[in-house]
């Protein structure tokens, strides 16, 4: 199937910067498996289907843009990490990478805990299903009336950030005749190799205390003086999108070095550590992530190895992998409304949706991969930038891809691996609408979160 050819400016990658694709890939038909969720293919007549069906028929019941995740996928995943990392350890999934009432219920029903840092998150994790003591509380600042609200439904661990909220959780904690648990939030001076503004075990950022400055163990003699409050763990997370162990490896070791000190000091083995997320996916070809069971006898090994060192009972691990779960399970569905080539540089391919469904391009210069999944073509491959329609110049979805030369206004093309933080991040900049997330799972679909209407949009202005 083919279309009249756009002018496909350059073919080669002579426009791209140091470290990009030097080539086109040798079929632009085919579909990297790493970056897709795992039941999408490309069928026979070219059009790509996900829990088999058809983009094309996604496209004309639920429009775009549109979230299409894979049911089956994120199932998969959490019984991978569950399974992984076995009955002596929890595995929380991350909120923030995405949450709604349907994600929570299937993470209820495979058996994952969950991670919350807002209210909302919290509204919705309750009103979904969740038990309390399975949900876990962060954030840097949370309000009187967060706290409380965690305090009252009885959530399992709050874990705290600054010297102000010891004081407050455990204000509120006896005021309500409770005794919360909770986590001390470290920084542990880890320099993980990611974007700077997604490293936060370095020093200068809003998070945790300073293990090296010495806050760190201040705060643990705060929590231990304070009623109301119940002290069982040390937290630490380092970063996000990280592939490299070493700084897991590092962070574990200056978190087991504080378990040993407050032991000497105060005579007590604390019997959590929770060494957060931040696990890596493949958004592009040249990603690696490792597999949930690597990852968890890696960091398994390296707590007891570090605790035996110390001379401490090793304690029960968490972790907290939300993009790696819901990350590659999605795909954003987009149809190209036009196509603009620019001579010697490259084609500018615009699609319906841009940074306001998609905002870590251009927030993090994020990498994604892109494929027209409406059909194939045996066209040259053009060199192409993939915009959004906002009027922003910085307003791209993928940076640097090669497209069919005959890629033409109508077409779908859909961006992988925007499970996580895509929905979540999402914005009504220049009033456009939230797209929907609809799910897929054994030839059905169904909407889990509905597309916004302009009818939202103007409900909540009152002026």
């Amino acid at each position: 199937m083919s279309r009249s050819a756009h002018p496909a400016g350059p073919r080669h990658a002579d426009v791209l910067p140091d470290g990009h694709y030097v080539a086109p890939p040798a079929d632009l038909n085919s579909l990297e498996e790493k970056v897709w969720a795992r039941t999408v293919r490309r069928h026979d007549d070219g059009v790509v289907a996900v829990g088999g069906i058809p983009v094309t028929r996604l496209a004309e019941e639920f429009g775009t843009p549109a979230y299409i995740l894979d049911e089956d996928d994120f199932r998969g995943r959490c019984r991978a990490w569950r399974e992984a990392f076995g009955d002596d350890a929890d595995v929380f999934y991350a909120g923030k990478a995405f949450l709604s009432r349907a994600v929570v219920r299937w993470l209820h029903e495979e058996g994952l805990n969950l991670d919350v840092c807002s209210g909302g998150e919290l509204s919705t994790a309750l009103s979904a299903g969740m038990p309390a003591e399975r949900i876990a509380f962060h954030g840097n600042n949370k309000t009187v009336h967060e706290i409380e609200r965690a305090v009252e439904a009885g959530v399992g661990r709050l874990v705290v950030d600054s010297f102000e909220e010891i004081v407050r959780v455990a204000h509120i904690a006896r005021r309500a005749g409770r005794r919360q648990r909770i986590q001390i939030r470290v920084t542990v001076g880890v320099e993980a190799h990611t974007h700077e503004f997604i490293a936060t075990a370095h020093e200068d950022q809003k998070f945790g205390f300073s293990l090296a400055g010495g806050q760190a163990a201040e705060a643990v003699r705060r929590a231990l003086k304070l009623d109301g409050l119940e002290l069982v763990g040390i937290h630490s997370h380092i970063g996000s999108q990280i592939f490299d162990m070493a700084g897991f490896e590092v962070s574990a070791r200056r978190v087991v070095g504080l378990l040993a000190d407050i032991r000497d000091e105060h005579g007590i083995e604390l019997p959590e550590i929770d060494l957060g997320g931040g696990l890596g996916i493949a958004y592009t070809a040249d990603d690696d992530p490792s597999e949930p069971h690597d990852i968890a006898k890696s960091l398994g090994e390296i707590v007891t190895r570090e605790c035996e060192s110390a001379g401490l009972a090793t304690p029960r691990l968490s972790v907290e992998p939300g993009r790696a779960i819901v990350g590659p399970t999605a795909f954003t569905l987009y149809e190209v409304g036009t196509v603009k080539p620019l001579e010697g540089l490259r084609t500018y391919v615009s699609v319906d949706g841009g940074m306001s469904d998609n905002i870590r391009t251009a927030l993090y210069d994020a990498e994604y991969s892109v494929a027209l999944v409406s059909r194939t073509s045996d066209a040259e491959p053009m060199l192409s930038r993939v915009v959004g329609k906002h009027c922003e110049s910085g307003d791209i979805v993928v940076r640097d891809a090669f497209l069919p030369g005959d890629l033409a206004p109508g077409d779908l093309l859909a961006v992988p691996a925007t499970g996580a933080y895509c929905r979540s991040m999402a914005s009504n900049y220049n009033h456009a609408l939230k797209p929907p997330v609809v799910a897929v799972r054994d030839g059905g679909a169904r909407v889990i979160v509905r597309r916004e209407t302009e009818e939202d949009l103007l409900r909540l202005d009152v002026g």
